[in-house]
């Protein structure tokens, strides 16, 4: 050790030390245990033996790799978890995809030359603009690279398109612009139009100017883990020949399937038994409530309300609890009745272990099986809340009052049409293969309703909402979406509008209602503006709008109600003390109409708004189609918070019902039946049929 050792600090070395010397005969383990715990010790786990003769082995006690210099952190459980640091992806941080722009939505119609405006995202519209620096570069590069602007944009060779979508790759040309302080030739280096708006993306300081931006943007997996969410050293572990991810996106069933069939070592089976135990249980409660075609790693937001609570209802299955009361409301809700035979199997499952349940259906299966029903009613809104009948199905049956026990028992029934439309045409989509579909033909009669139907997840929205939709939004109403995978679609030229009318919320906050969603409240505010009393008050159409100052209760803004905010308990609202919840200030209130007040007319029911209004035509034949759609109990200013998935609906086709048609318009539906007694699906059937003389596929 007395040698001087002399180290350039600017090169990197490799110190070794010799620890021992051995050579091997019996009895020396102790001494090699010995000598190894000193080198990992002293070397931070690194070892390696020289053998006489042969190749150096090294060792290493972390997982990594001496030679290439690759390492992987311990395999820990947190490592196979895309919410942690520890296992996420580090491009994507574990959501498994990024924005980015689309060239397909900058450029929607390739057959446009960019004279024609081929070029929609916004920065880019002016180029179409002779005096525009956009322009002046497009300019430059067709001088340098030989090709036209008024050429369609498919026509181009591919290093044309590849200049004008990814830039010169920093080669200059010389842009000759004239603009409000003067004119010059500039040396530009073209950064691409992607990257262009990448970065005005980046910069911009405004939200409303981002959210323009980003209907550009298409989600896309993540180029690092492939949409798979996690590290490469996690995604690199595998059981059964598959990692974490290709395991969570196979379907229950196949999953089921999967750890059936899975070949374990004796290691491996005492390692993993009670694991896999208590897997397979988890799946087969999955598999009982009819969520077979679900996979685990399906993103929460896009599940249905229906498949959610079942999901929950699975947690509970598992849990094995008795004596608990549970609370279902409407679990059969888009069910197929194949699957609605195995809901109702698990919650007799969960009867039969000791367990109360109590069920708010519509479903006649689901209400023959039950043991006992209460049937509320005997009408909607302000025509029930009485208790009809009690008893089992059959006693249900024989009580002439109840309307559920007529349905039931075949007294009354939806009628079916005799006689059928006849199609005008046909909507052909050709080669089908978004998801699950198996590159299919489909054809769509036009001008009369059409359901799809299927088992659950069988494709159904892949295929009218995915690619039906999608491709009908952006060939008719110029919506930036991808359509799902398709060959092409026959026949969109006998339309000329798409309208999807789905159960998501009309609004989110109190202030949305359905008088503010269907216009009406419009109509109503300028009927309280006409009246002899605002005139002489000078009260204009604002002064009965509870969202601006003037007319509004300004105690609650015009909420009629006040947020109490609890530390460690869930927020408190209380009706304003000032307005009583009546959202309008004292002078306002004072204003009448036919001996009501604006608070009066928004309290009403739509079948009291229906009489109140019936010599007011514009407002009554709004009134009439919320009323033909089963909404007749709803009140006008009722918030839209409190509003189901269907009746939410429902608000939406009335709304497009009222409005005068073009008889080339397309409607979509979803599940437009959702929530709906056998008597409002006969009215809703009734009166869709006989109101909507368009063409729609629902």
């Amino acid at each position: 050790m007395s040698e001087e050792i002399s180290l350039d600090k600017n090169i990197k070395h490799n110190i070794e030390i010799i620890v021992d010397r051995l050579v091997v005969r019996e009895g020396i383990q102790k001494r090699l245990t010995d000598s190894i715990e000193s080198v990992l010790a002293l070397a931070e786990g690194l070892l390696v033996v020289d053998v006489i003769g042969g190749e150096p082995l090294n060792f290493s006690q972390s997982f990594s790799c001496p030679d290439c210099g690759i390492s992987i952190e311990e395999i820990e459980p947190r490592s196979f978890s895309f919410n942690n640091p520890f296992g996420a992806c580090p491009v994507c941080f574990g959501l498994g995809y990024k924005m980015e722009f689309d060239v397909d939505l900058m450029i929607p119609d390739q057959s446009l030359s960019i004279d024609e405006g081929a070029i929609v995202v916004m920065g880019w519209q002016s180029c179409t603009d002779k005096g525009s620096y956009t322009r002046a570069i497009l300019e430059a590069l067709c001088k340098e690279y030989n090709f036209s602007l008024d050429t369609p944009f498919q026509d181009y060779p591919q290093e044309v398109k590849d200049i004008l979508i990814h830039g010169t790759n920093g080669r200059e040309v010389k842009v000759y612009y004239k603009g409000q302080r003067g004119e010059g030739i500039y040396d530009v280096a073209f950064e691409g139009i992607i990257k262009n708006v990448e970065r005005r993306y980046r910069e911009t300081g405004s939200e409303t100017m981002k959210a323009e931006y980003e209907s550009f943007m298409r989600i896309t997996p993540c180029h690092e883990c492939g949409g798979q969410r996690l590290k490469k050293s996690a995604l690199a572990v595998t059981v059964g020949d598959k990692n974490i991810a290709e395991v969570t996106s196979l379907s229950i069933e196949k999953l089921q399937q999967f750890l059936e069939g899975l070949e374990l070592t004796k290691t491996q089976e005492l390692i993993g038994g009670q694991i896999l135990k208590e897997i397979k249980a988890r799946i087969g409660f999955l598999m009982d409530v009819g969520l077979d075609y679900l996979t685990l790693a399906r993103a929460t937001g896009s599940l249905s309300g229906g498949e959610a609570q079942r999901i929950r209802l699975a947690t509970q299955i598992g849990s094995g609890l008795v004596g608990v009361a549970y609370i279902l409301d409407e679990p059969s809700i888009g069910l197929h009745q194949r699957d609605n035979d195995k809901l109702l199997k698990t919650l007799k499952h969960l009867r039969d272990l000791g367990n109360s349940l109590i069920v708010v259906e519509h479903d006649e299966d689901t209400m023959l099986e039950a043991d006992y029903i209460v049937d509320i009613g005997p009408g909607a809104g302000e025509h029930g809340g009485e208790v009809v009948a009690a008893g089992t199905a059959k006693e249900i049956m024989r009580n002439k009052k109840s309307v559920t026990g007529a349905y039931l028992s075949g007294r009354m029934q939806i009628p079916v049409p005799d006689v059928r439309k006849e199609p005008k045409g046909w909507l052909k989509v050709i080669g089908a293969a978004e998801n699950n579909l198996k590159n299919i033909d489909v054809s769509f009669p036009v001008g009369v309703m059409t359901c799809v139907t299927g088992v659950s997840g069988s494709g159904k929205s892949s295929l009218v909402n995915e690619i039906v939709y999608k491709r009908l939004s952006k060939d008719l109403n110029r919506a930036r979406t991808i359509p799902g995978k398709h060959k092409r679609i026959e026949g969109i030229d006998q339309f000329d509008k798409v309208i999807d009318i789905d159960q998501s919320p009309i609004g989110r906050t109190p202030r949305s209602n359905p008088a503010t969603y269907t216009g009406v409240f419009d109509l109503i505010r300028d009927l309280f503006a006409a009246t002899a009393d605002a005139k002489a008050r000078g009260y204009k159409k604002g002064r009965f709008s509870f969202n601006v100052k003037g007319g509004r209760c300004e105690a609650c803004s015009g909420d009629g109600i006040l947020k109490i905010e609890m530390h460690f308990l869930p927020d408190v609202y209380v009706p304003c003390e000032v307005c009583d919840g009546k959202r309008y200030n004292r002078e306002t209130l004072e204003v009448k109409y036919k001996g009501k007040s604006i608070y009066d007319v928004l309290n009403m029911t739509v079948e009291e708004a229906l009489h109140f209004f019936e010599n007011v035509p514009s407002i009554r034949r709004k009134m009439e189609t919320l009323y033909d759609v089963g909404l007749s109990y709803i009140r006008l200013g009722q918030p839209s918070t409190t509003l189901s998935g269907g009746e939410a609906q429902r608000i939406k086709l009335a709304t497009e019902l009222s409005k005068r048609s073009t008889g080339r318009t397309v409607y979509i539906l979803d599940e437009p039946t959702t929530g709906l007694h056998f008597s409002g699906c006969a009215q809703i059937d009734r009166n869709f049929t006989s109101s909507v003389q368009e063409m729609e596929i629902p």
